[in-house]
């Protein structure tokens, strides 16, 4: 079972996500917290799979839960969901180290998946927001704490290849098959990278390569 933390301010939000994700067989919602500091407090002690957080709560907002979620030293990754998807918020989630960003009007099949990508370490964007969000990334290189160069140069050549068509969409299966690899291989590599980064998911990973120029938009 995914273990899920909601948490949002408006009661009635908390409920549709809590009843979407109990009604799935693999998922379990196993804290319901009304804001931010809730929110941590329960995360400390139920250990979730996955957080799924608002952005706009009282007290502590859901940019500096995920900061603070993602900065112990047992992680617990982040789903953001919310109503509004102003730059500043994706932005200020992802470099806060989300690993997923939904609005609240994407189909329950998606928010479920979005879930379950985001506990396997997969990560997920709004299909809407993916091409701004990249583009501005990448002219916000400055931001990245780790430099492209020193990264860079302790990527091996098959790292180097993987990230890239990871940040063109692939999946693990995707990417052995065009590299003639096995998916063990491909995963191997893929933990490797991500510590040599400095991010914790392969949408943090995506997200690196946009923003310190080692592809571009377009994904060549």
């Amino acid at each position: 079972m995914i273990r899920v933390l909601v948490a949002d301010d408006q009661a009635l939000v908390r409920a549709g996500l809590s009843a979407l994700v109990d009604a799935e067989p693999d998922l379990e919602v196993v804290g319901l917290a009304e804001d931010g500091t809730a929110a941590l407090a329960m995360a400390e002690e139920l250990q979730p799979d996955v957080a799924c957080l608002d952005i706009r709560m009282p007290g502590l907002d859901g940019i500096e839960v995920t900061r603070r979620l993602t900065a112990r030293e047992r992680p617990v990754p982040v789903l953001v969901l919310t109503t509004f998807d102003l730059d500043d918020y994706v932005f200020g989630a992802l470099e806060a180290g989300a690993a997923g960003f939904l609005l609240k009007d994407a189909d329950p099949t998606t928010i479920v998946e979005a879930v379950r990508r985001v506990a396997a370490g997969h990560g997920t964007l709004d299909q809407g927001l993916t091409r701004r969000v990249l583009r501005e990334f990448a002219s916000r290189r400055s931001l990245q704490p780790v430099t492209a160069g020193r990264a860079a140069e302790e990527l091996t050549a098959r790292e180097h290849d993987i990230l890239l068509l990871l940040a063109r969409g692939m999946s693990n299966e995707e990417i052995a098959a065009e590299l003639v690899v096995e998916v063990s291989t491909v995963k191997s590599h893929l933990a490797r990278i991500l510590p040599k980064l400095g991010v914790r998911s392969r949408l943090q990973a995506v997200v690196w390569a946009y923003q310190n120029g080692v592809v571009v938009v377009d994904g060549r």
